[in-house]
């Protein structure tokens, strides 16, 4: 969409343009009075006020076009915030795997880490943690608004299964800087010969 300073050339284009033609035009005539309708010049007077009322209406439906454009996209912008909320998102991962272990590093910037859940199943791990729009740090007396959202916020979660099975009990974590790091060590099954008889 053309900005304001495009629209507003335009429009002083158009107008300079109309009023060449006037001018033109009234070169084209004869200047002589007509006492029953006036003279030429208060005619091309009245001519060049119809056309600035034309012009400042079309500016006015201009200005308020777009006012409605912004209020639209504060209105979109606002539901996807809704649904933002409402949605359970991924987690960003990082999934590593040695002979003897996997680590896996979350990134949950912002997040303390009592509020950071970690399950583990006998092939499975999940990870959750919950984060806030930055647009609740101000009050509403302040008039804030979001221009532009693209941080997560909202329920955060993910699941990660392995092929192997893991040791349950040595699982480890530790938060440091925003950055859950995790190892889980595979589950070393040893293998039994079995006799033929």
């Amino acid at each position: 969409m053309a900005d304001k300073e495009t629209i507003e050339t335009k429009i002083a284009e158009e107008k300079e343009e109309f009023e060449e033609e006037v001018e033109e035009t009234a070169d084209e005539f004869d200047y002589e009075e007509d006492e029953s309708k006036g003279t030429y010049e208060e005619k091309i007077g009245k001519g060049k006020n119809i056309a600035d009322n034309v012009i400042s209406d079309l500016s006015k439906s201009i200005e308020e076009f777009k006012d409605n454009l912004k209020n639209m996209q504060k209105a979109a912008d606002q539901k996807y915030n809704d649904y933002k909320k409402t949605t359970v998102q991924s987690l960003d991962v990082d999934l590593i795997e040695t002979e003897d272990v996997y680590y896996i590093r979350a990134s949950a910037p912002g997040i303390d880490k009592e509020e950071i859940l970690i399950e583990a199943g006998d092939n499975d791990i999940t990870i959750e943690a919950t984060f806030a729009p930055y647009i609740e740090e101000f009050d509403e007396d302040d008039g804030a608004e979001v221009i532009s959202s693209s941080l997560k916020s909202g329920r955060c979660v993910k699941t990660i299964r392995f092929e192997n099975s893991i040791d349950l009990e040595n699982i480890s974590a530790k938060h440091n800087n925003g950055m859950v790091t995790i190892s889980i060590p595979k589950l070393i099954i040893p293998k039994h010969k079995v006799n033929v008889e």
